[in-house]
């Protein structure tokens, strides 16, 4: 029960949900902050996973709206792609039922480091969009990306959001929109997985409540902190995501 929570557990839930939703809702990378406050209060990982869950699920569809709100998604590719990011993430939540996820980790580590120099290379890169339309080659790679990483995000997750801005970037979009396309595609990945973690009854509602409020006014914030700002925001803050993602993969996978 809420009570029966102490005050310091509710005050890291929103602290860390805010600042992780702040992040996530425009390059992705928030679970470095949620998910390690929730295994700080106690919870078993598998449970802490689906908790989470439940807060980026309510963080991401806030960043969607708000996105959608200001013309940002390109709806017109999305909305195939939508579908296919839903049924790659409940075979990726099944998968995590019989397989541990660390077998993903060293592969997780050299395509976060790729896309990491690629964008620090392109200097240019997603400053301005060049996006023309939709090749039938171009939907097909698209609808294979978007199967794969929302089984990815059900199965592991972390990079998840910075995967599918960097394959919008491919695509010609410019920062800010492939922000909101990723984010749209990270919605459906969210809600599947959260529908398959209740499923499998791996959800703390009370934590991931009182976590996904503050997350929702992260998200909200920092969706309009990238619109505001645009690429010269998005960009940095993509390249800084990433390298700590690789950095945290890293660390996870030779020391602790």
């Amino acid at each position: 029960m809420l009570e029966e929570i102490s005050i310091e557990i509710i005050l890291l839930l929103v602290g860390a949900g805010f600042l992780a939703a702040f992040i996530d809702s425009v390059v992705g990378g928030g679970g470095m902050i949620s998910l390690p406050a929730l295994l700080l209060t106690g919870l078993d990982p598998v449970l802490a996973l689906g908790t989470n869950k439940l807060g980026s699920t309510m963080a991401s569809f806030a960043s969607t709206i708000s996105f959608l709100r200001s013309g940002i998604v390109e709806v017109n590719v999305v909305k195939y792609l939508f579908p296919l990011s839903l049924i790659g993430s409940v075979l990726g939540v099944m998968l995590l039922q019989v397989m541990p996820p660390d077998v993903l980790r060293p592969i997780v580590v050299v395509m976060l480091a790729v896309v990491t120099i690629y964008s620090i290379v392109r200097k240019e890169w997603g400053s301005v969009s060049t996006y023309t339309g939709m090749t039938t080659k171009m939907m097909i790679a698209s609808m294979l990306v978007a199967l794969f990483f929302g089984a990815y995000d059900g199965f592991f997750g972390p990079g998840t959001g910075s995967f599918l801005l960097f394959a919008f970037l491919f695509l010609g979009f410019d920062f800010v929109r492939a922000a909101g396309n990723a984010k749209a595609l990270n919605f459906a990945s969210n809600i599947a997985a959260l529908v398959t973690f209740f499923y499998f009854g791996n959800i703390d509602y009370t934590y991931g409540l009182i976590m996904g409020v503050s997350m929702i006014f992260g998200a909200i914030c920092g969706t309009r902190v990238a619109i505001t700002k645009g690429a010269s925001y998005v960009k940095p803050l993509f390249i800084c995501v990433s390298t700590l993602l690789v950095g945290k993969q890293v660390w996870e996978l030779f020391f602790k």
